[in-house]
C-alpha cells in the first residue's frame, strides 16, 4: 500500500437534497465537440481544486482559445461567498458544489440543467449522480467522491483473533476484542455531538431499512422503530465501554489510533495518508492498518456519499465552454490525473481501475462502499435536523434519555421546521 494518500479538505457536511430516483437530465441543448473559446470563470474551495491548473493543462492545450480562470476560496468561507454571489447575480460561470449539500443551490433556478448527452450518468457512482438530481433533472456533474468505512488496527485484530465485523451483532464484540489486545478503547468514536453525528445516524438508519423522509419528501419519518434501533445501536458503543463519550477530539483521532489508545474509527479515506506521518515510520500503515465496509444492519452495509460536483450558473455568459470544461473534468483519465495530483478519489467508477488506485488495497473497501452509498435528503432543513440528532445521540449515549425519547424529540423538532419542500 502506497502511503501517499493526501489529506482531503474537510467538507462542510450541511443539508443535502431529496434526489429523484429517475436521475435523468433535462432536455437542454447538447454541447458539441468544437473547441472551447472565450473566458470561463471557475470558483472552488481550496483543497482538491488546488491541483486544477495542472489537471486542466491538457484541456487548455487542446483548446488554445479558451481562458479558464480558477479562483480558490478558503473552504470555511466558500459556501457563504457563493451564496452571496448567487443572490447578487455576480457568481462565476462554473462553481464547485459539495455533493452532499448542493441542494441549497440547485433546488432553485440558480444553476442550469446538465445538457443532454454531456456525460453518461451511469458512469458515476449512483449516489454521487443522484445528489445533483431534482425532480428528474440533473443540475451538477460529479467530480470526486468519498464515503466512510471502518478503519482498524489489523495488528491488534490478529492478536485478538478476530476479523472485521460484517454485521451489527458482531460490531461491539469486535471493538471489545481489540481492547483485549491492548487498546484502551476499541473505537475512537466521533464525539462532537453535532451535525456530523446526525449524518452518521442517518447511515445507521438506512442500514436497518429506515428512511429519514416520506417517499414524496414532504414529511420527516424519524420516530420509527428503525430510528429507535439505530440510536440504541450507536449508544451501545459507549454503554459497552468500547468507546468514550468524552474523546478523542477531532485533532486527537489519528494520534490516539496510532498509539493504541483507540483501535478503530469510522472515517473517510484521507486518514490513510496521515498515519505514517503521525507515527513517524514509513510503512507503518501498510503493516498495521486495514479497512472494511461498515457493518451491515438488516438492510445491508450502507454509507453516505460525499465529495465535489460541478455546476454552471444560470447567469453564465459562456455556458457552452463551461460545460466543455466540466465534460473534460468528468472523464476517467482526467479524474485519475486529479487523484495523482491531489488524491481526490474519482466519482467516475471506471477511473478506479487505474493501477494508481486499484493497487492500493486500503482503498478497495471505499470502492465497495461507494457503490451502495446513498445521498442525504434534499431538504433545506436537513442540516438543522442532523445537528439536533447529534444532541439527542449524546443524551442517549450518556444515559440521560432513552432512544425512544430521543426519536420522539427529534420528530417533534423536525415537524416544527418542516422539510423545506413545497
Amino acid at each position: 500500500m502506497a502511503a501517499s494518500i493526501a489529506l482531503v479538505s474537510a467538507l462542510a457536511l450541511t443539508g443535502c437534497g431529496r434526489a429523484d430516483s429517475t436521475a435523468s437530465t433535462a432536455s437542454a441543448a447538447s454541447v458539441d465537440n468544437t473547441p472551447a473559446t472565450g473566458t470561463v470563470t471557475l470558483w472552488a474551495p481550496d483543497g482538491d481544486a488546488a491541483a486544477l491548473d495542472s489537471v486542466l493543462a491538457p484541456f487548455k492545450a487542446a483548446n488554445p482559445n479558451v481562458d479558464v480562470e480558477v479562483t480558490l476560496i478558503p473552504s470555511d468561507d466558500y459556501t457563504t461567498k457563493l451564496q452571496s454571489a448567487v443572490a447578487a447575480g455576480t457568481g462565476p460561470d462554473i462553481a464547485q458544489l459539495y455533493t452532499e449539500s448542493q441542494s441549497q443551490f440547485i433546488s432553485g433556478s440558480s444553476f442550469l440543467p446538465v445538457p443532454s448527452g454531456l456525460v453518461d450518468s451511469s458512469s458515476f457512482f449512483p449516489g454521487s449522480w443522484q445528489s445533483g438530481v431534482i425532480n428528474g433533472t440533473a443540475y451538477s456533474v460529479p467530480w470526486y467522491a468519498y464515503t466512510y468505512d471502518l478503519v482498524y488496527r489489523k495488528d491488534l485484530a490478529a492478536q485478538a483473533g478476530v476479523s472485521a465485523p460484517t454485521t451489527w451483532d458482531q460490531t461491539v464484540p469486535f471493538f471489545q476484542a481489540l481492547q483485549t489486545a491492548g487498546a484502551a478503547k476499541g473505537l475512537g468514536a466521533d464525539v462532537g455531538w453535532d451535525i456530523y453525528n446526525g449524518q452518521d445516524l442517518a447511515q445507521l438508519l438506512w442500514q436497518d431499512g429506515g428512511s429519514l423522509m416520506s417517499s414524496d419528501g414532504t414529511k420527516w419519518t424519524l420516530n420509527t422503530p428503525e430510528m429507535i434501533k439505530a440510536i440504541a445501536f450507536n449508544a451501545s458503543f459507549f454503554t459497552s465501554g468500547a468507546a468514550d463519550t468524552a474523546g478523542p477530539g477531532f485533532l486527537d483521532a489519528q494520534p490516539y489510533f496510532v498509539s493504541g489508545k483507540t483501535a478503530s474509527m469510522i472515517t473517510g479515506p484521507w486518514v490513510i495518508g496521515q498515519f505514517d506521518g503521525v507515527q513517524g515510520t514509513p510503512g507503518w500503515t501498510a503493516a498495521n492498518v486495514a479497512t472494511a465496509p461498515v457493518p451491515a444492519g438488516s438492510a445491508g452495509s450502507i454509507g453516505a456519499v460525499a465529495g465535489g460536483s460541478w455546476g454552471v450558473l444560470s447567469t453564465s455568459k459562456n455556458a457552452d465552454s463551461s460545460w466543455k470544461v466540466i465534460r473534460y473534468l468528468s472523464q476517467p483519465d482526467t479524474q485519475v490525473a486529479q487523484f495523482k495530483a491531489y488524491s481526490s478519489l474519482p466519482a467516475v467508477q471506471a477511473a478506479w481501475a487505474d493501477p494508481s488506485i486499484a493497487d492500493q488495497p486500503l482503498l478497495s473497501a471505499f470502492l465497495t462502499q461507494l457503490k451502495t452509498a446513498k445521498t442525504y435528503p434534499q431538504s433545506s432543513t436537513w442540516a438543522q435536523v442532523a445537528t439536533q440528532l447529534g444532541a439527542e445521540m449524546e443524551a442517549v449515549a450518556k444515559g440521560t434519555e432513552t432512544a425512544e425519547q430521543a426519536a420522539s424529540n427529534i420528530q417533534s423538532y423536525a415537524d416544527g421546521l418542516g422539510t423545506g419542500t413545497k
